[in-house]
């Protein structure tokens, strides 16, 4: 059973449906039984940064996320999501996030020739082997909708980058949690393809 947070943000239903057309089985729940009872659990998210995080905090969602990733249920964070998952976002000056992981999410950089947010297909570089894109070629174009990005403090987690006025850490793998700042239920069958990586973890 594929256990996709409910908290109330945007995008979770293109998640459910991606992984649906793929032959899981979803649930959509905010139970803490249902969440630590998961096959692998879902943080999907669009939106601000200090309202998800207000969300999650009043459902008393963090601790069960906590306890759910120190089990060892595999866990991915999708846009938002991912941000959710690090440290503090300069979106949300003074709200802590999930501290899954270290880093600090920024705003991209104003630069004359980009448009903010970025929307649209980006290439990826894939600096390192990793489970999440197995099987997938270095520079295959994946989906973004976003406005801030990911800095991670080790640069050993980082699986995936992209260049749009700074190096933007796309994708994150460290140990059972994964995280993509693009959506990859939105981004053809190189995001299935992500998706069923994901679904192959142990």
């Amino acid at each position: 059973m594929i256990t996709v947070i409910d908290y109330d943000a945007g995008n979770i239903m293109s998640v459910i449906k991606a992984f649906e057309y793929l032959g899981e089985k979803v649930l959509l729940t905010a139970d803490e039984n249902e969440i630590l009872n998961a096959d692998r659990i879902i943080l999907p998210g669009v939106g601000n940064f200090g309202d998800c995080m207000a969300e999650l905090n009043k459902r008393d969602l963090p601790p069960v996320i906590k306890k759910a990733v120190a089990s060892g249920i595999p866990f991915m964070g999708i846009c938002l999501g991912l941000q959710l998952m690090f440290d503090d976002s300069e979106e949300a000056q003074g709200v802590e996030g999930l501290r899954l992981l270290e880093g600090h999410v920024k705003r991209l950089p104003k630069k004359d020739d980009l448009k903010i947010p970025n929307i649209g297909w980006n290439s990826l570089d894939l600096p390192r082997e990793s489970r999440l894109f197995e099987g997938i070629e270095d520079g295959s174009f994946v989906y973004f909708v976003h406005s801030y990005y990911l800095a991670a403090r080790d640069e050993d987690i980082v699986c995936a980058t992209i260049d749009y006025g700074t190096r933007v850490h796309a994708a994150v793998e460290k140990d059972n949690i994964f995280g993509c700042q693009f959506h990859p239920e939105k981004s053809s069958e190189t995001g299935l393809n992500i998706i069923r990586n994901f679904l192959k973890v142990k």
